[in-house]
C-alpha cells in the first residue's frame, strides 16, 4: 500500500492507483470526465482534473499520476481552481446547454462541477462553437448528439470492455470531433439490443437509445 497526504488528509492506496481514483475514492472531490475506473493509461483528455504537487513545477493532471509514497497533493489551491474553471468554462463554449429537455438533467456530471466550481452552465465569456448537426440518426440502434457531446472517451472506453472491441471512435479534428460508430451497414457486428454500455457510460446523454428501441428494451427488461 501507498501512503500519501491530499489536502491534509492521509491516504492509503494501492500502488498502481490514479491521484485521481484514490482522492475519489477518499471523499475528495476532483472534477473530472473522462475518468472510468479500471481504465489503463487514460488519455487525459478533459483537462479538468488539475491538482498541484509538492516538488512539481506545474499543475498536473491527477487521472494520469500514479500515487507515490509521501507525496503532497493539494486539489484546492487558486491556480488549480483557475484551470479547472478554465477548462470547464471552454467544454460548455462547445455544449448545447438545454437542461430541461435533456434525459441527463439533475444527474448530469456537468451540472455538478457547475455546482462545485461555482462557475454557471451558461459561458458568457467564449463563443460558442457548436456544430451543425443537431442529431445523429444514422445508426440503426442510437441517436448520437454531437452538440451534448463532451468527448470524454467514456463510451469508448465502456464498448471496449462490454464488447472486448471497440465500435466506437473518435472521427474528426479539433472542433469538428465527433464520437463515430463503426459497422451501420453490417448489422451482424452490432451489440445485442440489450447492450447499454456507450449509453450507460456517457455523463451527458450524448448517446441515447433509439425511442423505439428504448420500448424494446423496456419490455424484456
Amino acid at each position: 500500500m501507498i501512503e500519501f497526504i491530499a489536502d491534509d488528509k492521509p491516504i492509503r492506496a494501492e500502488e498502481g492507483t490514479s491521484l485521481l481514483q484514490a482522492c475519489l475514492d477518499n471523499d475528495i472531490y476532483i472534477p473530472n470526465l473522462c475518468h472510468l475506473e479500471g481504465v489503463e493509461s487514460p488519455h487525459a483528455s478533459c483537462r479538468l482534473c488539475f491538482v498541484e504537487i509538492e516538488g512539481e513545477g506545474r499543475p498536473m493532471a491527477s487521472c494520469a499520476v500514479p500515487v507515490r509514497e509521501g507525496m503532497l497533493v493539494r486539489t484546492d489551491t487558486p491556480s488549480a481552481r483557475a484551470l479547472q474553471r478554465a477548462a470547464f468554462r471552454f467544454l460548455l463554449s462547445a455544449h448545447q446547454v438545454d437542461c430541461k429537455a435533456c434525459p441527463a438533467n439533475k444527474k448530469c456530471e456537468l451540472q455538478r462541477m457547475a455546482r462545485f466550481l461555482k462557475v454557471g452552465l451558461t459561458s458568457k465569456r467564449l463563443e460558442p462553437l457548436l456544430k451543425a448537426t443537431e442529431i445523429d440518426e444514422s445508426h440503426p440502434l442510437f441517436d448520437y448528439h454531437p452538440n451534448r457531446c463532451v468527448l470524454c472517451g467514456r463510451c469508448i472506453h465502456a464498448c471496449r470492455k462490454e464488447q472486448g472491441h471497440t465500435m466506437l471512435t473518435f472521427a474528426g479534428r479539433g472542433i469538428d470531433t465527433v464520437i463515430s460508430f463503426y459497422g451501420e451497414e453490417d448489422l451482424s457486428k452490432l451489440p445485442g439490443e440489450n447492450c447499454l454500455a456507450c449509453v450507460q457510460a456517457c455523463p451527458v446523454s450524448a448517446i441515447t437509445l433509439k425511442e423505439t428501441k428504448t420500448h424494446e428494451v423496456l419490455k424484456t427488461s
